[in-house]
């Protein structure tokens, strides 16, 4: 594989270990734990993996341990420092004894059902420390759900002598380690499943999970490129930038990258939900900050969008919510219909309130919400250009208030999404150390017989050998949801909260950053030089903790 220069000089990084995970560990039981929410239905669902103590590794003695092969899993979407979870994991699996195997199964879940794997040795592994993506082994959307894939999965486990399986996720895969490692305790096949925290959205973490790794290198590769176009923005002062970035299920990434860039305008979908806002609300109150700088003299300006933006528009979300109800029960009569038919079969059946949401829609909007989902039963909303749409709207609305001598400006939009520039980014120095951590972390619940469980570091706002190792039962995060028609045991997605410190910063600054321009340009990840230039966490994380 030809390597860059760059990538020639990150292979000899050695990412930093919490101390407790430097040499031999010991395992430190906490209190026993319990669901998140509805605990009489996921104590009885998973009864032979609910209400497990918390785990903490501190220093212990050396003992001999006996030979044990692991098989480790992607799943998913791809998130900076994948690749260093599968170093850490290795290392540590070695360090315990050098007979250890590792085998990593190819594309994702499928590759476990389908018994295509790799093994991962010291030499195919040496091209894939501390880089970005998920290429080692692929990753895919295969979805664990079914008796027949974890019983095929058994043969090829068996066959192999693996002892556990690590599945590097987000909340969807992370629920499917949890429902297969019930399933594997159940039948006493003596398989162990173990989790670690994956997204870019940031939107996996807890009073446990500090963050998913990702998250960091994916905000700071889009504050980057925000900042760049911050500063061209400024420089030719004739454009509005509507810049779209990723985050389905809430709006993380786009309020870390305001926190980093001061932008004019930033959604927070959790706000608009809140505040039971509508598509006309939000596009006003761009318009206001677009006709006071005009008045100024300054038409150009920033407006950052989170990806999910039309889910949390009430009166879109009850509709989406209408529609998912229905492709799940009809869908096979809907699928055949030509465009045309099946606009007027959705009409035909809709609510009147969500008529009327659904026919005041432009038309390749409202097609995209009644179009085939993603596995999870998801609308896929990165298919919505919600930026185009907002900008088209203030567009309209400018020319209405130009006319009523409420605007005299000049408007012109430039869109940009940034979704796939920051999902395979070389990780930073804190994704390259946090993620071998973890990787660290899963082995060391491996060694110690624990299953159903996801590894997790904290303290991560202090120097990384402070940072404290363990894990956390993934049952205590569970409650019950409504997908694809049914009640399903999942994982709580963790929501922008705002009355958490991260909003309430960016809160007390916006109304500022709407009629100025307090750009802020973060510039490129920093992978040497003074410590806080290169190691600090996300401005989420260091507020979260403060």
């Amino acid at each position: 594989m030809e390597k860059s220069a760059l990538q020639k000089a990150r292979a000899a990084y050695q990412p930093k270990l919490p101390k407790a995970l430097q040499g031999a560990v010991k395992v430190k039981e906490g209190a026993p734990t319990k669901s998140v929410d509805n605990q009489e239905e996921i104590k009885k669902l998973f009864p032979n993996t609910y209400g497990m103590p918390l785990v903490e590794f501190v220093p212990g003695e050396e003992t001999a341990q006996k030979a044990m092969n692991v098989g480790v899993i992607l799943s998913g979407g791809q998130a900076p420092g994948g690749h260093n979870v599968i170093s850490g994991l290795f290392d540590e699996i070695k360090k315990l004894n050098s007979n250890n195997r590792l085998f990593g199964f190819l594309m994702g879940p499928g590759g476990l059902v389908d018994h295509k794997y790799v093994e991962i040795t010291e030499d195919f592994l040496a091209d894939y420390r501390n880089t970005g993506g998920f290429d080692i082994i692929g990753s895919g959307r295969t979805k664990l759900e079914k008796e027949e894939q974890f019983e095929k999965g058994l043969q090829i486990i068996r066959e192999l002598d693996i002892k556990a399986i690590i599945i590097i996720g987000g909340d969807d895969s992370n629920t499917n380690a949890c429902v297969l490692a019930e399933y594997y305790a159940a039948k006493k096949y003596g398989v162990q499943v173990i989790g670690c925290p994956k997204t870019i959205d940031g939107d996996l973490k807890n009073t446990q999970i500090e963050t998913s790794f990702g998250f960091d290198t994916a905000t700071k590769t889009y504050s980057e490129l925000i900042g760049n176009i911050e500063r061209d923005c400024n420089s030719a002062r004739k454009y509005w930038h509507f810049i779209k970035v990723m985050g389905r299920s809430a709006s993380h990434i786009a309020l870390e990258c305001a926190l980093q860039c001061q932008p004019n305008i930033c959604i927070v979908s959790e706000e608009v939900e809140a505040k039971d806002m509508t598509l006309n609300q939000i596009v006003e109150q761009i318009c206001d900050a677009v006709a006071y700088r005009a008045s100024k003299g300054w038409n150009f300006g920033t407006v950052i969008i989170p990806e999910g933006l039309i889910e949390f528009v009430p009166a879109i979300g009850r509709l989406i919510e209408e529609l998912n109800d229905l492709l799940a029960a009809h869908g096979s009569d809907y699928k055949d219909l030509d465009k045309d038919a099946q606009r007027e079969y959705i009409i035909a059946h809709l609510s009147a309130e969500n008529k009327e949401t659904f026919e005041t829609l432009p038309e390749g909007v409202a097609r995209q919400l009644s179009l085939d989902r993603d596995p999870h039963g998801n609308v896929q909303v990165s298919l919505i250009e919600t930026e185009k749409l907002i900008s088209d709207m203030c567009a309209s609305k400018l020319d209405q208030w130009a006319k009523e001598n409420k605007y005299n400006g000049k408007f012109a939009a430039q869109h940009h999404f940034f979704g796939y520039e920051g999902r395979c980014a070389a990780p930073s120095n804190f994704d390259a150390d946090y993620c071998y951590a973890l990787g660290t972390s899963a082995a060391q619940l491996v060694a110690n017989g624990k299953t159903g469980y996801m590894a997790i570091v904290k303290n991560t706002t202090a120097p990384a050998d402070q940072w404290i190792a363990g894990g956390v039962p993934i049952t205590m995060m569970m409650n019950m949801e409504k997908r694809n028609g049914e009640m399903k045991p999942v994982i709580r997605k963790a929501l922008v909260e705002l009355d958490g410190k991260p909003f309430k910063a960016f809160a007390a600054k916006r109304e500022e950053w709407s009629k100025n321009t307090c750009y802020v340009y973060p510039g490129p990840i920093q992978y040497w030089g003074p410590t806080e230039v290169c190691d600090q966490p996300t401005r989420t994380l260091a507020l979260e903790q403060k």
